[in-house]
């Protein structure tokens, strides 16, 4: 595994502070962020200074009931090639439900939801998984994401799941320790215990970044600074295995360059007392072996003798646990090494043979359909008002929701920031009220051109001159093609806005 170091997330907000900051051996980037034609200057810079750039993406729901999409695992293809990444990593979720497998409307959630970590949802996300490796130029690493709600009926616990989707796809594993505790504080998830049953080696690197607690659910804001049971997380984590990167995120109200050279400084502290306790371990557990083996044959014999050391405590708890499940489906397990979803009956070997010449599956669908019924059922609960599927806590779901809606508000302020210039301090209330009867079907750029259709539609804004200003934003942006950019047109549409403004 390429070793990283210590890095920080790469935002156009903090660029010139990052090109600046000491001890900087990397930078992420979030994929759909970077044009590959047109890089921004300061990642050309830090490029030329031999700091690793690695493209994160977030839109690909490797966890959703459909094949990855090819033309976004292209254009993620084309950021690695332009960056000169040596991996790439996206995220354990869905973030799109319905469509044509489900003959449900298309909803998007505008966000990384989680996975039911069940049977069904572990095959369709290894085969996802290995789409995209075939189409990606350099090794993929998956993240394991933050989550408010917990899917019913799920079969295994978060290091399982992970566990055994590295050991049938290969694939790296980005371990966020942030997420680790927000799990734990909103579905009382034990990091300890998930980080026990992990498979250190299959680690890529680590994420780290703040949040904030709020009526007893932690929101996983990345503005925040790192708290302290974050970096308790990362250190023990440490104590285990030197993790080959750490990375701080940062994606909203930054502050000083200084504050974040602080937060990077506790986070090689962390990580120092980790490899502390590591060594101590290491050596408490030789002088163990050690002993057992002297009592066994004689003081003389030497230190490497006999079989390798057996893990002890919770992971070696872990590792039987996983081993059995194994032994009770060997079946199944040979088949999942190999195959895509729902293979039915099929040996490893057919499966193999099937997947090596591109044919489909028997009954490959099923268990992307069921996935999918279930991800839509629950997307269109949180963001088209519709019931809360059963087993889940409504409560939950509302914060959900809310939480969802207020997401699209910021975002959509941001790539159309003219709307919230437009309608002033009614934009948030405006949108708001829309997102509860409109679910977002397309990208956040279509989002903003239909809400304020939407608002057109309803007579809306109330005042005459915002709603023309409005109208005319609509039909600059809405058309086939871009309206007239002949001085002429431009000086009369000037004037026309001069003269409603009065």
């Amino acid at each position: 595994m390429e070793r990283l170091g210590t890095g920080i997330g790469w935002r156009p907000e903090i660029a010139d502070a990052v090109e600046r900051m000491p001890g900087i051996d990397w930078v992420e980037a979030v994929a759909e962020n970077v044009c590959p034609g047109h890089l921004p200057e300061s990642l050309r810079r830090l490029r030329e200074r031999g700091v690793t750039v690695v493209p994160h993406g977030v839109s690909l729901g490797l966890g959703g009931a459909d094949r990855p999409d090819d033309a976004r695992l292209a254009a993620l293809a084309e950021r690695v090639e332009a960056l000169g990444s040596p991996l790439v990593t996206e995220h354990i979720a869905f973030v799109r439900a319905g469509g044509a497998l489900t003959a449900t409307p298309h909803l998007e959630a505008g966000h990384l939801l989680p996975v039911p970590r069940t049977r069904d949802a572990l095959d369709v996300l290894c085969e996802n998984v290995r789409i995209a490796q075939e189409a990606l130029p350099v090794p993929l690493a998956v993240e394991n994401i933050a989550a408010l709600i917990s899917w019913p009926g799920e079969e295994m616990t978060e290091g399982q799941f992970l566990y055994e989707l590295a050991d049938r796809t290969g694939v790296r594993l980005l371990i966020d320790v942030a997420n680790l505790h927000t799990n734990h504080v909103n579905r009382a998830e034990d990091p300890a215990k998930a980080l026990a049953e992990l498979p250190l080696e299959a680690i890529a690197y680590v994420h780290v970044a703040g949040g904030f607690e709020r009526d007893g659910v932690w929101h996983d804001s990345h503005a925040h600074p790192v708290p302290r049971p974050v970096l308790d997380i990362l250190t023990d984590l440490a104590s285990h295995v030197s993790p080959p990167g750490v990375l701080l995120e940062r994606d909203e109200n930054f502050p000083e360059p200084a504050e974040l050279e602080r937060e990077l400084g506790a986070i090689r502290r962390a990580l120092e007392a980790g490899a502390v306790e590591r060594v101590k371990a290491e050596v408490r557990s030789a002088g163990t072996a050690l002993a057992v083996r002297r009592a066994e044959t004689g003081p003389t014999a030497p230190l490497n003798s006999g079989a390798p050391e057996k893990a002890t405590g919770p992971r070696r708890e872990a590792a039987g646990a996983l081993a059995q499940r194994k032994a009770d489906r060997p079946d199944a397990e040979a088949a999942g090494r190999h195959d895509g979803a729902g293979r039915g009956d099929e040996d490893g070997a057919v499966g193999a043979a099937r997947g090596a010449l591109g044919l489909p599956h028997p009954g490959g669908d099923g268990a992307r359909q069921r996935v999918g019924l279930a991800q839509a059922a629950l997307l269109s609960a949180l963001v088209a008002g519709t019931p809360v599927p059963e087993g889940f806590d409504r409560v939950r779901v509302g914060v959900q929701a809310r939480a969802l809606a207020a997401k699209r508000a910021d975002v959509v302020a941001k790539v159309a920031p003219e709307l919230p210039e437009i309608l002033g301090t009614d934009y948030r209330t405006a949108f708001l009220a829309y997102a509860q009867t409109q679910p977002m079907t397309d990208g956040y750029r279509r989002d903003a051109l239909t809400f304020a259709e939407h608002l057109l539609s309803a007579g809306r804004p109330g005042d005459t001159a915002v709603r023309r200003e409005l109208r005319e934003w609509w039909l600059e942006r809405s058309g086939p093609s871009p309206r007239s950019r002949r001085p002429v047109r431009r000086l009369a549409r000037a004037t026309r806005k001069v003269l409603l403004r009065r």
